[in-house]
């Protein structure tokens, strides 16, 4: 044995911290550090940027509301430019309309002020575990019609390329590496988002339902997601669908 353990592979990772308060800064980086990452702090979304044209991190961690600018901005950034890092933003801003503009924009995770600590430990290492799962994935999976490339984390159905959010993306392939069987909202938020804290089924619910929105835009991939009422959801592929 080389003495490593199995939580090895989600330790020693580099985080950037984006926050402006300087007291939520020093207590965010302590309780990371606590979990053997390394992190970097930067006050304002100008020197984030600086910092990313140059340096590569696992994860970045930003309060939303900058001294100069709203993070949603940035976030935007670098997924335009094809970076898949994870992202989790944080804000005092937390209603429904916030949450998915966040999410929207971009951002894997979205984690409303005030928070436990001891959540954002499982959400940072929830978002770490998903990345390195994703590393591990197969190039692409294919149905009559549809691709899901998980290299370039593009949904092309029926030659039309489906604009999805990282969870989107995440929570389709997941199901779609599971066609036909129905999984219920706490297995879906163990397995996609990595945690399974009673209360938050709310949140599949919502992104189940951002995702067949869109899927319903083209009637061929309207019924892809399918409800199993009183359990949870399923993936149907189109061959399978009557």
């Amino acid at each position: 044995m080389n003495g490593a353990t199995n939580t090895d592979h989600i330790a020693n990772k580099q985080i950037l911290l984006v926050e402006a308060e300087q007291d939520l800064a020093e207590l965010l980086m302590l309780n990371l550090k606590s979990m053997s990452h390394h992190v970097i702090h930067c006050s304002t979304l100008q020197q984030a940027q600086q910092y990313l044209s140059n340096s590569q991190v696992d994860l970045i961690l930003m309060d939303r509301m900058m001294p100069d600018g709203d993070a949603i901005s940035l976030c935007q950034q670098f997924r335009d430019a094809g970076n898949q890092l994870p992202c989790l933003m944080l804000s005092s801003k937390g209603s429904e309309a916030d949450i998915v503009l966040g999410l929207e924009s971009g951002a894997d995770d979205y984690l409303a002020k005030p928070f436990s600590l001891l959540e954002l430990k499982a959400r940072v290492t929830a978002l770490i575990r998903r990345s390195k799962l994703i590393e591990k994935q197969q190039n692409a999976i294919k149905f009559e019609g549809i691709t899901i490339d998980c290299n370039t984390r593009e949904v092309i159905a029926f030659n039309e390329v489906l604009e999805l959010t990282a969870r989107e993306f995440d929570l389709l392939l997941y199901l779609a590496q599971h066609p036909k069987q129905v999984f219920s909202r706490m297995q879906l938020l163990e397995a996609v988002w990595g945690y399974s804290y009673s209360g938050y089924e709310h949140t599949v619910n919502s992104h189940v339902n951002r995702l067949r929105s869109k899927l319903s835009r083209n009637a061929r991939t309207s019924k892809l997601v399918r409800t199993v009422w009183g359990v949870g959801y399923k993936f149907t592929p189109p061959a399978a669908q009557m």
